[in-house]
């Protein structure tokens, strides 16, 4: 029975530095953040939102981030809902566009956006993506900053949390480490 426990830890050991490995974690796991939609926003102006983001894939680092085994990442789906109040209407949002960048807020990327959003969309919406970026850098930095530009149609009474979710794909980099 030990052996075969043996056996199976050093696979997982080989496997878990692959860059096929490190490929199926950054495109399984997608980005995350909660940002608030504050009730103090005009309607029709412009507002930010700033937060982290945060990914499974965060735990499976050694010596930093094995985010150098994989190549042509880019955003694959994104998706916006509400967290709280959980019924909030996204269709109170006139539009919403999603940036990635490093924690300090350089080379910041737009990855995904929905301009005209209908007034009854309900508590989540698909955004459109931009998937012409490549994110490879981003992955490799340890924490990712995601800022959400947006406009409201009207006031709110109080602050909302709304939800990112953000889909990866990535491809094992080409004679990368195994």
């Amino acid at each position: 029975m030990r052996r075969y426990l043996a056996l199976i830890a050093f696979v997982g050991m080989v496997f878990a530095g692959c860059a096929m490995y490190q490929t199926i974690i950054k495109s399984s796991f997608p980005y995350t953040s909660t940002l608030t939609v504050s009730a103090t926003a005009q309607p029709g102006s412009e507002h930010s939102a700033i937060n982290i983001a945060n990914s499974f894939d965060q735990n499976f680092k050694r010596d930093g981030n094995n985010g150098d085994r994989i190549t042509l990442v880019h955003v694959a789906s994104a998706k916006l809902m509400s967290v709280e109040p959980t019924d909030y209407n996204i269709g109170n949002l006139s539009s919403v566009k999603i940036y990635l960048s490093k924690e300090d807020g350089s080379e910041e990327q737009l990855v995904a956006r929905r301009d005209s959003i209908p007034q009854n969309s309900g508590n989540n919406m698909i955004l459109d993506i931009d998937d012409s970026k490549f994110l490879d850098q981003l992955v490799r930095e340890r924490n990712i900053r995601v800022r959400m530009v947006y406009k409201t149609r009207q006031s709110v009474n109080r602050d909302v949390n709304v939800h990112v979710v953000l889909g990866l794909t990535a491809y094992p980099k080409p004679g990368g480490k195994s």
